[in-house]
């Protein structure tokens, strides 16, 4: 993954996946508009950096989007469903107690991924992919900052409860919550306001 503001070469894009420049080309404008990619007139494609406003926007969307598809999967996950993302909660567990910041990031992408399947919701799910994919690098840098495995692992803690009990709003409440401490973990990181 690359981090937002890294300057995206096509040559060195195509060289790198042993492609030519024409795929390449057209994985940009795709990725442009999608919101993923800046393009520069005269200057080049960079991986698109949000302003502060443009962030907390995402992530403000993000948190509903969570929400909405934490209060389905406590409404509609299967059995087996719910047993997996106990599986996953218990993975995230072993990994707060190894402190392996890349692995507990990796774990809990599949973590939200069974939550947002869980649904049902076909077209939600995407929706909530994609902005995930917008605001990935904002959220993995929040596993830097001490003690914020713990402090997952218990949010995520609150919201595996509510969606085994069938509980459709203390579910949506626990991952709002989540998202937003998921922001403000960000902010307090980065240094932003």
């Amino acid at each position: 993954m690359l981090e937002p503001g890294t300057p995206l070469d096509e040559q060195e894009l195509a060289a790198r996946f042993g492609v030519s420049r024409t795929p390449v080309r057209e994985a940009i404008r795709q990725l442009s508009a999608s919101g993923l990619v800046s393009v520069r007139p005269h200057r080049g494609a960079v991986v698109a950096l949000p302003t502060p406003t443009q962030l907390h926007d995402m992530f403000e969307a993000m948190a509903e989007l969570e929400a909405l598809c934490a209060g389905l999967a406590a409404r509609n996950m299967t059995v087996p469903e719910r047993r997996g993302l106990e599986g996953l909660h218990q993975a995230l567990r072993a990994l707060v107690h190894e402190g392996d910041p890349l692995r507990y990031h990796e774990t809990n992408e599949a973590f939200h991924t069974v939550i947002y399947a869980g649904s049902h919701n076909g077209y939600l799910a995407e929706l909530t992919l994609m902005t995930r994919a917008r605001v990935a690098p904002f959220r993995r840098a929040q596993f830097r900052a001490a003690g914020r495995l713990g402090g997952s692992y218990q949010e995520h803690d609150l919201i595996v409860q509510a969606i085994l009990r069938g509980d459709q709003s203390g579910a949506a409440e626990a991952m709002r919550a989540h998202i937003g401490i998921v922001r403000d973990a960000f902010r307090n990181y980065a240094g932003a306001p």
